[in-house]
């Protein structure tokens, strides 16, 4: 006898808030043309959702009944605060707004130029904000990531990035910028910021912040659908073409960077066989082809990176001197002490754990990572790969220190007790 398990009201609430607040909440602010309106009216919705589902049952399209019910919350938000002027006026459109309910849960009937999220995304990026605001702004609307999720990925405060977000939401709303993809003359000023938002979207998903999950598969999707909407509407763009091959060629890998029994398992380590091909195919073929097309931008040179190690059958057939190569090039393009650090492993790799450790040193004593919890797990690896037991002890406590994803913690731990015991890992 088989039986299937039926998720409770509150999973699927769960489940459509990640999988759909980014194509929600775009959608509603391009109908009241209001950030905090939107965002408040979703997560109302969201708590109508949670109070009712389990007693009333969940709705047969939980989707269209959250956007539903968000556009009511919004009008009477309107209403109660008796605003008058354009958001006002906009209580005459919401017949129209009815009318494209269920084509907004429609991708295929949406091409990219019609896509309310692209459209969010050029707006969030408009040149009138700075970076960071930019950045910040599109992954709390468009991603649905929490301040604390966000603050991490900028290394930064959570006030500080709080601040960003209020001023970013007033500079669209007092500059009028429109909610709009830019006409083709004004696409290559404006990729940049797009492109990075995209990338840190990915990011997020791939190795998440915080939680119990080391992968948000949701974002990840989100963030590979974005990049395959904005390679539709720049094919001419290889830096788009490039971010679009390294998000593929990383993603790929998705399956294999956690063990059966939830446990992170390093790039050297991964069952190769659980990498998607079709995916390693594609990026592969992007990458290549805009490589032989021009020089290489950074997102290029990261999927260059990427494909070396797809390519390789055995962590023992990788060309790390070449990827160290490539690193050189990055770092003279976009010098950073992320990239610095990556490079350093690659070295290490390329040239013995020694080679590497004297350039994690240098970065170390900058000061520039102090909060990244990548450097000093990097910084303790290659010690204990030289038996350097009590060097490495003390490098992973402090990754320990600023680890807030379970699964990363449970690999630390481990790491820290088998240094602490003096022995490298099974197999080293």
């Amino acid at each position: 006898m088989t039986s299937s398990y039926t998720p409770s009201a509150s999973e699927t609430a769960g489940a459509v808030f990640q999988a759909e607040y980014g194509r929600i909440v775009a959608s509603l602010i391009r109908v009241f043309r209001d950030f905090d309106l939107a965002e408040e009216a979703i997560q109302d919705a969201f708590a109508v959702a949670l109070a009712r589902w389990p007693r009333d049952g969940v709705p047969s399209s939980p989707v269209a009944w959250i956007i539903t019910t968000a556009k009511r919350r919004a009008i009477d938000r309107v209403r109660r605060e008796r605003v008058r002027g354009e958001k006002y006026a906009l209580l005459t459109d919401f017949g129209e707004f009815d009318e494209g309910v269920t084509e907004m849960l429609d991708d295929a009937s949406n091409g990219a130029l019609q896509d309310d999220r692209l459209r969010l995304i050029f707006t969030c990026c408009h040149p009138a904000l700075n970076m960071e605001a930019r950045v910040a702004l599109t992954l709390r609307t468009l991603g649905g990531l929490a301040a604390p999720e966000i603050a991490k990925a900028f290394l930064i405060p959570e006030t500080t990035l709080a601040q960003r977000l209020v001023r970013a939401k007033r500079k669209i709303r007092d500059a009028g910028i429109p909610y709009q993809v830019p006409p083709d003359h004004l696409l290559s000023e404006r990729i940049e910021g797009v492109l990075a938002v995209v990338y840190l979207v990915f990011n997020e998903g791939y190795s998440a912040t915080a939680g119990g999950s080391l992968v948000r598969t949701d974002l990840c999707s989100e963030a590979v659908r974005l990049g395959r909407a904005l390679s539709e509407l720049m094919p001419d763009e290889p830096e788009v073409s490039g971010l679009l091959a390294l998000m593929l060629l990383q993603d790929s890998r998705r399956d294999a960077r956690v063990s059966s029994g939830g446990e992170f398992v390093l790039l050297e380590d991964q069952d190769r066989s659980l990498w998607d091909d079709q995916e390693i195919k594609e990026g592969t073929a992007l990458i290549q082809r805009t490589l032989r097309a021009s020089n290489p931008g950074p997102y290029q040179l990261q999927a260059g990176i990427a494909a070396i190690h797809a390519e390789a059958k055995t962590p023992y057939g990788t060309d790390w001197r070449q990827i160290v190569e490539l690193y050189d090039l990055l770092l003279e393009m976009n010098p950073s002490p992320v990239v610095e650090l990556n490079r350093a492993v690659a070295i290490a790799m390329a040239f013995g754990p020694e080679e590497g450790l004297a350039v994690i040193d240098r970065i170390e004593s900058s000061g520039l990572l102090d909060n990244y919890r990548w450097l000093y797990s990097a910084r303790a690896d290659l010690p204990r790969r030289l038996g350097c037991f009590d060097e490495a002890e003390a490098a992973y406590q402090k990754a320990l220190a600023l680890c807030e994803n379970d699964v990363e913690r449970t690999f630390l731990e481990r790491r820290l007790a088998e240094t602490a015991q003096g022995s490298p890992s099974p197999g080293e």
